[in-house]
């Protein structure tokens, strides 16, 4: 498999066909913020976070580095004034749903966000898909899913799956960037059982 060369920030980075902006970055060392980006996970890029600028015979536009893959002789830029002040009004938007979450405070001082600058939802919830897809793609249990949409769209347990599928797993609570995760299981928790031996007697 041949090398792909590529500029970022000003570097020429190798990679391989088939990796993306996000991954090419990493290898080189280079920090490209993310929040729904995991490893072992497909990418999904829906928070924008990790959006970048990328140069193509001439024509800029900004992309998602999580999805965007590799070219030959790919002129990259991960800060710029405009990506700054989209990372900022991102940050702002996500502070809203999880205005104590330590991720987005940290990325919010770094890009100069004020968490308070948008009126409090009543969620914490920012829609990364962590929990969701790990359990999906990872786990195959399918015990986590999102309910509603747009702006109302939060995960939810599927008490039937949960209950029998979570006590001895829970390794997406520490995948969540908002540290919500643990209070909606809670929730399920109690509705479900009380203990990880009791089911609804339709079920036994």
């Amino acid at each position: 498999m041949s090398e792909i060369i590529l500029q970022i920030d000003g570097r020429e980075v190798g990679a391989k066909e088939g990796m993306t902006i996000l991954e090419a970055a990493q290898s080189a060392g280079i920090v490209i913020p993310t929040l729904c980006h995991h490893e072992k996970l497909e990418p999904y890029g829906a928070c924008r976070i990790c959006s970048v600028e990328v140069e193509v015979h001439g024509w800029t536009r900004l992309v998602a580095a999580c999805v965007y893959p590799v070219e030959q002789d790919l002129v990259v830029r991960t800060r710029s004034e405009k990506l700054d002040r989209i990372r900022k009004m991102i940050l702002e938007l996500l502070l809203a749903h999880a205005p104590d979450s330590p991720q987005l405070l940290d990325l919010a001082q770094e890009y100069g966000a004020d968490k308070d600058r948008f009126e409090k939802e009543a969620s914490f919830c920012i829609h990364c898909g962590l929990c969701v897809r790990y359990c999906a793609e990872v786990k195959k249990k399918y015990a986590v899913g999102f309910v509603d949409r747009g702006t109302r769209k939060e995960i939810s347990f599927i008490p039937e799956i949960a209950a029998k599928e979570c006590w001895d797993c829970k390794e997406c609570f520490p995948l969540c960037p908002t540290s919500a995760l643990q209070a909606a299981y809670v929730l399920t928790e109690a509705l479900t059982s009380s203990s990880p031996s009791s089911e609804p007697e339709s079920e036994k």
